[in-house]
């Protein structure tokens, strides 16, 4: 597909400023932190990961699918579906599979040193949806690409499931206000700012619920949905008991934090053995 790049770079940018100025216009709670700082460290590990990706990863997850259909490999290419049917259902499977990814890496200890620097950002914001470590990134498109030979979807699926995800995470992660009413009935559709902001919870057993990043229909089934933060939006605390501060938009600090103790691998451990 000639044009993924283009598209997909102008719906990042396009959704990335609508967010950034809706934030501006109704934000939903108060920052602690600088907000030029954050987005410094934030946006840069950004340009890290795609450095590091386009080095390691000769193809992404539409050529992946491309090769596959070319090559006949995959449950899709070895069945029969109407290609609307076989578009949505490839793009609800790869959204399951991205959920029960994210649960994953929060209960092995090798892979939440990986992601709990998504987790030590002190505030909640449209770059938080940007901010994975390198290494994440690289085990993320390890497995994607896995899943996308597994299933074989058709390259267009693959295409409207990542700019649906990168998309609806921005959205998910954006410090907006929506009217109560609207969220409720929007949370049954999408995964709304207030319904995962609840995952961003400093208490873990805030922080291991509300997996989903696009469809918010996973966490009801699996039994990991959390409908509101114990203190409520206004007064719950972002981030990560062990972590707080400037430091935490470092992208240096940002680095190395994979390397630094688990010293929040026992409260992570007991929340996963007794959380409603």
């Amino acid at each position: 597909m000639q044009n993924e790049g283009t598209i997909r770079l102008s719906i990042f940018l396009g959704v990335l400023v609508i967010m950034a100025l809706w934030e501006m216009a109704a934000p939903r709670r108060a920052l602690t932190e600088s907000k030029p700082w954050r987005w410094i460290g934030n946006l840069g590990i950004v340009v890290v990961n795609t450095v590091v990706v386009r080095l390691l990863f000769p193809i992404l997850a539409v050529g992946a699918a491309f090769w596959a259909e070319k090559n006949n490999i995959g449950l899709f290419n070895l069945i029969s579906l109407p290609g609307w049917l076989e578009v949505a259902v490839a793009a609800a499977l790869l959204d399951m599979a991205i959920y029960w990814q994210h649960r994953l890496f929060h209960m092995i200890p090798l892979f939440w040193r990986l992601h709990r620097m998504h987790h030590a950002d002190p505030d909640f914001d449209v770059t938080t949806a940007l901010r994975f470590h390198p290494l994440e990134i690289v085990a993320s498109m390890v497995i994607k690409l896995a899943l996308v030979l597994i299933l074989g979807p058709a390259a267009l699926a693959v295409l409207i499931f990542e700019v649906l995800l990168n998309g609806t995470a921005m959205f998910n992660h954006a410090n907006v206000r929506l009217p109560l009413g609207l969220d409720h009935w929007l949370r049954w559709l999408v995964v709304t700012p207030d319904m995962h902001r609840v995952h961003h919870s400093v208490e873990s057993r805030e922080y291991n619920t509300n997996f989903g990043f696009n469809l918010p229909w996973w966490d009801r089934l699996f039994g990991s949905y959390r409908d509101q933060p114990g203190l409520g939006h206004g007064d719950m605390r972002i981030g990560l008991p062990a972590y707080g501060g400037a430091v935490c938009a470092n992208l240096l600090w940002m680095l190395v934090l994979p390397f630094k103790p688990l010293t929040d691998a026992p409260e992570l451990e007991d929340d996963q053995n007794g959380k409603s």
